[in-house]
């Protein structure tokens, strides 16, 4: 059985969609424990109500971003993650941090990996005029967004579009991508070669919009 530790900085919608598709399909996993940076995180209470162990953990305490994760580290090991799931962790992570859960930390981008790596990925799409616009799940690297791809699907971009309506569109196929890649992680499907995810046996990585 696999344990799970989810990482949130606000309302970890994500991380809901996540565990609501545990539940469904009776994986074989535990949630055991959600961590915040943000002391008002909405997420907590979402945790706190199907009595997934939570911890807030500060970033504002600590007199630099090593000293948040050793901290950060400490607390991901005392609930034993098998896999750690980056739910709208608003947070660059230092390079000690990262390389102690390689290959066992995953991160939802809101965009078409590698188009548009880092913040405001709906602005960018629509500035540069985009038709599709999408969502990538990847294990974390060391560069900022730029980790081996599990599995990725787009959303059509409409002409009348704000950033905020193309980001609910987004967010929705995210709530369907993302338990689908810890699914993977779980069932010891992923193989990691390179900068590149295989899937075995084969299954669509790529989810174009119907």
């Amino acid at each position: 059985m696999h344990s799970i530790v989810s990482l949130i900085s606000g309302r970890g919608s994500n991380f809901e969609a996540i565990y609501k598709a545990a539940q469904a399909k009776s994986w074989d996993v535990r949630f055991t424990g959600l961590i915040a940076n943000q002391p008002e995180a909405k997420g907590l209470a979402f945790a706190k109500s199907v009595g997934i162990p939570t911890a807030v953990i500060d970033h504002r305490a600590y007199p630099s971003r090593e000293a948040f994760d050793r901290a950060l580290m400490q607390q991901i090991d005392a609930f034993r993650a098998d896999l750690v799931v980056l739910a709208g962790f608003m947070r660059i992570l230092t390079p000690g941090f990262i390389k102690h859960y390689e290959g066992r930390m995953i991160n939802i981008h809101p965009s078409l990996l590698p188009r548009f790596p880092g913040l405001h990925t709906h602005e960018r799409a629509l500035a540069a005029g985009d038709r599709v616009h999408g969502a990538t799940v990847h294990f974390v690297s060391a560069g900022v967004d730029e980790g081996p791809i599990i599995c990725q699907s787009e959303v059509p971009v409409l002409p009348t579009d704000t950033p905020s309506e193309l980001a609910t569109r987004v967010l929705k196929t995210e709530h369907q991508i993302y338990p689908l890649a810890v699914e993977w992680f779980i069932q010891g499907r992923l193989q990691i070669t390179g900068n590149r995810v295989r899937v075995d046996p084969p299954e669509l990585q790529y989810i174009p919009f119907p």
